[in-house]
């Protein structure tokens, strides 16, 4: 079976470094399809899900990665992605990202309005959003 191999990294470690079937990106602009032999590209990342689709001798899974924002570079054998904010979606724990995500709102609102440090926390606070749309659903015990 045709393959490409995949590098994915974040700026504090490697995330996922493997052989795959093929996988979608979330670009700005919507979705890219990346297949072995897909033509030489260099794409901007969006924010959303990285659905990388495994080999059927690795498990054949889907393994799912939220991003926002980063690089992808495509050649005919292989990809390779430098994210800007990645994580695994079964990585996510709701609670610990419901408290950043608080801590965030707090710290952006004792600053006054138009000071520019205000941007740190919008841009915390939107990729906490990002990861509580993607988790895991809990369910009602």
């Amino acid at each position: 079976m045709a393959q490409i191999t995949c590098q994915f990294v974040r700026p504090d470690r490697l995330l996922y470094e493997g052989p795959i079937a093929s996988m979608v990106l979330v670009t700005p602009t919507g979705e890219l399809g990346v297949w072995p032999g897909h033509a030489p590209e260099i794409v901007a990342l969006g924010n959303g899900i990285v659905r990388i689709h495994r080999l059927p001798e690795e498990g054949g899974d889907m393994v799912k990665v939220i991003i926002s924002g980063g690089y992808a570079e495509i050649t005919p054998t292989q990809v390779i992605i430098l994210a800007d904010h990645a994580r695994r979606s079964d990585d996510i724990e709701p609670d610990v990202v419901r408290a950043t995500r608080g801590k965030a709102v707090a710290s952006r609102d004792e600053l006054p309005e138009g000071d520019g440090r205000r941007a740190y926390y919008d841009n915390k606070i939107a990729w906490c959003d990002l990861l509580l749309q993607n988790a895991p659903q809990e369910h009602d015990a």
